[in-house]
């Protein structure tokens, strides 16, 4: 039987790109830093090598099955219609097969090897994402919210992967999380409002045509950001060198919303989506460094 390589590398490739790799590198990178903090004794590299797998599969998963449910608001879209199923480089039937089935296995390999509790979180983030937001995108803007929680979920399975449970420093890492997610979806929003309602997806721009209700959303957020990436040194977890750093990102992101708050238009988005991306890594840095130096 002859087997034409480039067709099984471009196959491959195919379901790769299906676990929306940029999204669950981040998810990883959060998990990570999550772990690391809620660890009260030396890194066992097996240990957290086993987490870090066990979530990745169920965010894989979560984005493979995402896309499934999506495929045909998808092919309705310019920045999705190249996506695996839309594009027809895999069927919704082999999409759903793959997302099951990594999905599974991230959660048993987290209950088995890990405990109880982060297998527990990474099904809630997986059944939240896919049967709850997903379906809510086309119904409500407030779906955007809905769709935040399990986006802030990871560092908190980090962190009871590391230490068994999830007490209210883990809360924290939520809620920095949570707060930085939806400005960044909402400058998102706002730059590609046309191709959502292409695809019928309900997002805030396109109910607010003068931007001011994204604005105050985006700002209102920013400043929730701003007080809860405090919250570690007022209650004595972090120090002064991290409030420093992070009032001067927090203050900084929230600048940026300002700034499209003055003048509203694609260039100040873009200004946020950069802040924001800008914002999380460093910030985590922060806190990474921070339990480095104690």
């Amino acid at each position: 039987m002859n087997i034409n390589l480039q067709t099984v590398r471009s196959h491959i490739a195919a379901y790769y790109e299906l676990t929306k790799p940029g999204v669950t590198f981040m998810v990883l990178i959060s998990a990570m830093v999550g772990y690391y903090l809620g660890l009260n004794q030396p890194i066992h590299w097996l240990h957290m090598a086993i987490t870090l797998l066990g979530i990745g599969l169920v965010a894989g998963g979560t984005s493979a099955l995402n896309q499934v449910a999506e495929s045909r608001i998808d092919a309705q879209m310019k920045r999705t219609c190249k996506r695996p199923i839309p594009s027809g480089r895999i069927s919704r039937r082999e999409g759903l097969a793959f997302g099951t089935v990594i999905s599974i296995a991230g959660i048993v390999l987290l209950y088995v090897k890990i405990n109880a509790l982060t297998a527990f979180l990474a099904a809630v983030t997986l059944l939240s994402y896919v049967f709850i937001y997903t379906p809510m995108k086309r119904k409500t803007t407030f779906s955007t919210v809905v769709g935040a929680v399990p986006g802030a979920l990871p560092p908190v399975g980090g962190w009871a992967a590391a230490r068994g449970d999830a007490d209210w420093h883990a809360w924290v890492l939520f809620g920095v999380l949570f707060f930085w997610q939806l400005p960044h979806f909402l400058a998102i929003a706002w730059l590609y409002k046309d191709d959502y309602a292409r695809g019928g997806i309900r997002v805030l721009p396109l109910a607010d045509p003068y931007g001011a209700k994204t604005v105050r959303q985006i700002i209102g957020n920013c400043l929730a950001l701003l007080v809860i990436s405090l919250l570690p040194t007022v209650f004595g977890w972090m120090g002064a060198v991290y409030a420093f750093g992070a009032a001067v990102l927090g203050l900084g992101y929230l600048y940026s919303g300002w700034l499209l708050s003055r003048t509203p238009n694609n260039r100040q988005a873009r200004q946020v989506l950069f802040a924001s991306i800008l914002y999380l890594p460093l910030l985590l840095a922060l806190m990474t460094f921070h339990k480095l130096l104690a």
